[in-house]
């Protein structure tokens, strides 16, 4: 038997623990390499495959180890020691280094992929992220449940999941990111998730820096989530268009809210006090007809859960009704004096017969051949159709300009030879006599320079209707815009920014301007005419309270097509100043890149105007979105309020609708960013071939 040397055994040991310790050292070295571990690695194993599916996405093709990270699209970097990794210098080495796939101490900061065609799962791992503060998904298809694990993030506090097709609860672990006073926005709104909001798993959770809760527009049942009102520093909550069912906690009014919205659920019983006039009737409609107390109707009876503000306010309400009341009576004993004694009557009766209002609003009456054919009717007319008379309407020769969902416009030459334009509603498509009957007096009393006023309206015995206006010759935006013909005035950006300041002034007139402020809801470049001065002029506003529901609906339906419609937007009667501000926004995209919306009838293709600018900033392109001939003469987008306009539009196009600004401030906005160049908008109305032509 050999006897080994002691040296030699000494060596062959060290050599076998050498052996050991490297093959344990290269494994070691596997599992916590940085292409295996890093925030890049969990990116495209874990994060890339479940947000696509079968087909491959645009976006994420960019996520690859052959692209610098600076070309990922949608992602912000930050490194260990805080610092972020700038990608906003083309010419920086960072942007062309790959070395950065493998540095372990670079980390994902932000996650922002909205409008990016995604059609996945939420991956669970996103949970895992250590430095990961922004999650933007919002506008996508991603379906599925929302994971618990997205809770239990260290560092998420910024979640937008809007406008998905996510189902089932929402996982109460979410509120775990409150606790360490990260979580600052949280927004759901537009998808389908159920039941009732889960509770925070520690109870009196206050959820410190919580801002901004968006749970609007999904399935969500149950009472009133009351934890939410111990979240102090909330500054806009949006709960609307679910099921909820239950009181509103009156500690809701000691919030500091800036924008809230509890429309269209189940809620009933006393609102809280939320200070004067602080939120308007749009922020409570379409709920439990119990629902009471400012700015809703008055409440009835003895509660003794109201405050004593609520007492006052109903003691007030009801000694004023007393008043009113009184003033009635005595006006209406005078006017029935005047009657005996021949007098006519300024103001109608919504109660009597339809066509006795109108003789006593104008002594007009007569009989004739309406368009399409009636018998004997009645005329009623407003401001500035005084020299109209039924004959003159019924005896009108019509030449038909527009036919619409809810109606055909006609261009009418009366007897004198002098032009009206008239918009006979469709058959079977307006609400009864007496729900009719206050809107059009409604809209007969509106005047402003960039809407066109009603004259008259006509409704004939067998139940036709007929709006009369003025007949001006002048062009639509859309034709302004897309058209293509010889004599067309060249569009610079004095020009559209002159034309969109018209528009939204119009706008902000129907929303705040009136008594009874209305929308517009058919907001859109067809239903805006030119003329030779740039001043614009909307028309067909208001026309969705004429129409039966279904006939309105077809209009929203119509502006889905058209790429108008507010995405929270399913059924006209929900339609409110948001949806119309939604839509102005995409009418000035529109105009700032003379693109036409929605489903283009030649390819089928469907132009999506707001994801077409998200794309461009998310490239870095976002001068090539803007029309070329809105950029001649600019020398700088930015000081002539080019980009500021985009971002407004951008702003108006929110899908969170609470966020988006009221017309007053788009106005406002672009007041302050006007064109320098404004010897531009006053030049003569020059064609592309140089020739002055009229239009």
């Amino acid at each position: 038997m050999a006897v080994l040397n002691p040296f030699s055994l000494s060596i062959s040991i060290t050599f076998f623990l050498f052996c050991i310790f490297s093959f344990c050292k290269a494994k070691d070295s596997s599992l916590s390499s940085p292409t295996t571990s890093s925030d890049v690695q969990l990116l495209l194993l874990k994060i890339k495959p479940l947000l696509q599916s079968n087909t491959d996405n645009l976006v994420l093709s960019s996520w690859n180890t052959s692209t610098p990270l600076c070309q990922w699209r949608g992602l912000k970097w930050v490194f260990t020691n805080a610092s972020i990794l700038s990608c906003s210098d083309l010419s920086s080495p960072q942007w062309t280094n790959l070395s950065l796939h493998n540095d372990p101490s670079l980390h994902l900061l932000s996650l922002q992929l909205p409008s990016a065609n995604l059609s996945g799962s939420l991956p669970r791992e996103i949970g895992e992220f250590p430095m990961l503060q922004s999650l933007y998904l919002n506008i996508n298809s991603l379906k599925g449940t929302i994971p618990l694990e997205l809770g239990y993030s260290t560092s998420l506090s910024d979640i937008d999941l809007s406008y998905n097709l996510f189902i089932g609860v929402l996982p109460p672990s979410i509120w775990n990111l409150c606790e360490s006073d990260r979580l600052v926005s949280l927004k759901l709104h537009g998808n389908s998730l159920t039941g009732s909001v889960s509770e925070p798993a520690l109870p009196n959770s206050t959820c410190k820096d919580l801002q901004f809760l968006d749970l609007g527009s999904n399935k969500f049942s149950g009472n009133f989530p009351d934890f939410v009102t111990g979240f102090g520093a909330l500054k806009q909550l949006d709960l609307g268009d679910n099921m909820f069912m239950s009181t509103i906690p009156q500690s809701l009014g000691e919030l500091k809210l800036e924008k809230l919205n509890l429309s269209h659920n189940n809620f009933t019983g006393v609102l809280p006090f939320f200070g004067e006039s602080k939120f308007g009737v749009d922020a409570f409609e379409g709920n439990n007809p119990g629902l009471c107390g400012p700015p809703l109707k008055s409440c009835s009876g003895n509660n003794s859960s109201m405050s004593s503000g609520a007492v006052a306010g109903i003691v007030i309400s009801l000694m004023t009704g007393a008043v009113v009341l009184a003033s009635l009576l005595i006006g209406y004993m005078q006017n029935k004096k005047r009657k005996g004694s021949g007098e006519s009557e300024d103001e109608l009766n919504d109660d009597d017969d339809l066509e006795e209002e109108i003789d006593e609003e104008n002594g007009v009456s007569g009989s004739g051949s309406a368009v399409g054919g009636a018998g004997e009717g009645k005329l009623m007319i407003f401001s500035g159709g005084e020299n109209l008379t039924l004959e003159d309407v019924l005896n009108a020769t019509g030449q038909v300009m527009e036919k619409t969902c809810y109606g055909t416009a006609y261009k009418a030459k009366l007897a004198d030879g002098s032009t009206i334009a008239l918009r006979l509603l469709r058959e079977d498509s307006c609400k009864d006599r007496n729900s009719c009957l206050p809107v059009i007096k409604q809209l007969g009393k509106i005047r402003h320079e960039n809407l066109i006023p009603l004259r008259a309206f006509y409704q004939g015995k067998r139940g036709e209707k007929l709006l009369i206006y003025d007949y001006l010759p002048l062009r639509s935006l859309h034709d302004l815009l897309h058209e293509i013909k010889a004599g067309k005035p060249v569009l610079n950006w004095a020009r559209r920014h002159k034309i969109a300041l018209g528009i939204a002034r119009g706008l902000a007139y129907l929303h705040t301007g009136l008594d009874f402020p209305i929308t517009h809801a058919n907001v859109r470049s067809k239903n805006v005419l030119v003329d030779d001065f740039f001043v614009a002029r909307l028309t067909d506003f208001g026309l969705d309270k004429l129409m039966i529901p279904s006939v309105a609906d077809e209009m929203v339906a119509l502006a889905k097509t058209d790429g108008y419609k507010a995405p929270e937007l399913k059924e006209m009667k929900k339609c409110n100043s948001r949806t119309d501000v939604y839509a102005f926004g995409i009418l000035l995209l529109e105009i700032l890149i003379g693109k036409k919306p929605g489903k283009n009838g030649r390819s089928g293709e469907f132009v999506d105007l707001p994801s077409m600018v998200k794309l461009a900033v998310l490239e870095e392109t976002t001068m090539d979105v803007f029309d070329v001939e809105l950029l001649k003469g600019i020398r700088s987008p930015m000081e002539d309020g080019l980009v500021q306009a985009l971002k407004l539009a951008m702003g108006c196009c929110a899908p969170m609708t609470s966020v988006r600004p009221s017309m007053e401030e788009v106005v406002r906005q672009l007041e302050e960013n006007r064109p320098r160049n404004r010897s531009a908008l006053y030049s003569p109305t020059e064609t592309r071939s140089g020739s002055i032509t009229p239009f």
